[in-house]
């Protein structure tokens, strides 16, 4: 099928978000078949990128560059369409009411719009980053250690999103902790380069961290060892736990730490490393077994200073540099051993210690 079959009839340039996208809880937000919506728009650009680097795989030329046509069309309908002046929109109601806008009487911002227009590269850089710093000022509450998928919540305007209303404000969609949302959130802030904030947003979001003392555990009242669905930010339940053993964003918490912050990825079959380290860590191991053959890598940050202005990240397996920044992997039943450096961190030197990972692929 043409990718421009997804696309919406030119004098409506964003996607159809139909009875709901990603947020299936905004099911009357498109009901009529007009309404569109600007998440979907972000999230099928990285679609279109992805299906074009396959279709080059496999020789289809012409698909391949269709589907960067269709991709830098809507980029140019985003921006045109979709940016409210200091974030973007989240979409627009069947009548062209917006959603997600400063004009907005409930759900002036939703993050999830923020956090795709960085991961899926599609959106402007300098409006991605300001659309992220408004993330930070307007949903990161640190003082119950919540990121909330939106603000203001639904609760009684004339416009009707769909069911999402139908819970009380500030429980799941409605203004809570949606966990898919806020991990999309810190790994955004991870591909900004801000370590910081992305650990932040980690430490807020591991569910370990909600069962410290006992007035903790009771407070959030649900299993502490597995991912939950949602955190309440409503008053009188701020901090209790949503449903549990959530797949989905149990999925992605396993991609933010290994890939985002850990920054190891998975390239068929080489190993590309692009960490985003707390600066108080000097180093860390992962031990990775490809099949049967162990491969042990030690990543460490190297502070920048005014001797040594380098900056990036530099791989040596088995003792031989990589120009191409990666580990080849090899099933050869031996040991391998990949140093990476990583120049141009601020570290601090007063400890820190190194930790290890196992995983097999």
């Amino acid at each position: 099928m043409s990718p421009t079959g997804v696309v919406q009839r030119p004098s409506a340039p964003l996607p159809l978000i139909g009875s709901g996208d990603w947020n299936d809880g905004m099911n009357m937000v498109g009901i009529h078949g007009k309404g569109e919506s600007v998440w979907l728009a972000f999230f099928l650009c990285e679609v279109l990128r992805q299906f074009a680097r396959l279709a080059r795989k496999r020789g289809d030329a012409a698909f391949a560059e269709e589907c960067d046509a269709v991709g830098q069309r809507l980029r140019a309908s985003i921006e045109l369409h979709g940016w409210d002046g200091g974030w973007y929109r989240r979409a627009y109601f069947d009548d062209g009411t917006p959603l997600g806008s400063a004009t907005s009487p409930e759900c002036r911002m939703d993050s999830i719009a923020q956090s795709w227009s960085v991961l899926s590269g599609a959106g402007d850089v300098a409006r991605s980053r300001q659309a992220m710093d408004a993330v930070d000022e307007q949903l990161v509450r640190r003082s119950e250690g919540l990121v909330q998928l939106l603000d203001q919540t639904f609760d009684n305007s004339e416009l009707d999103p769909g069911y999402i209303r139908g819970y009380l404000p500030g429980v799941r969609e409605n203004g809570g902790q949606y966990t898919h949302a806020a991990i999309w959130a810190s790994m955004a802030f991870a591909a900004l380069g801000d370590n910081r904030r992305a650990w932040e947003l980690f430490t807020m979001i591991n569910p370990a961290n909600r069962a410290l003392s006992s007035g903790d555990a009771q407070r959030y009242k649900v299993e502490p060892y597995v991912v939950a669905a949602d955190v309440y930010a409503a008053s009188e339940h701020i901090g209790r736990g949503g449903w549990t053993w959530y797949t989905g964003s149990a999925g992605w918490m396993y991609r933010l730490v290994l890939e985002s912050l850990l920054g190891l990825r998975l390239d068929v079959d080489k190993l590309r490393f692009n960490p985003c380290l707390p600066a108080h860590w000097p180093s860390f191991r992962i031990h990775y077994r490809y099949r049967d053959t162990p491969y042990h890598i030690v990543v460490t940050q190297v502070p920048a200073t005014d001797e040594n202005r380098t900056s990036g990240v530099t791989v040596v397996v088995d003792g031989t540099v990589r120009p191409d920044g990666a580990a080849p992997l090899v099933d050869d039943r031996r040991e391998h051993t990949v140093e990476v450096s990583v120049f141009g961190g601020h570290v601090a030197t007063d400890g820190g210690a190194a930790i290890s990972l196992s995983r097999k692929a």
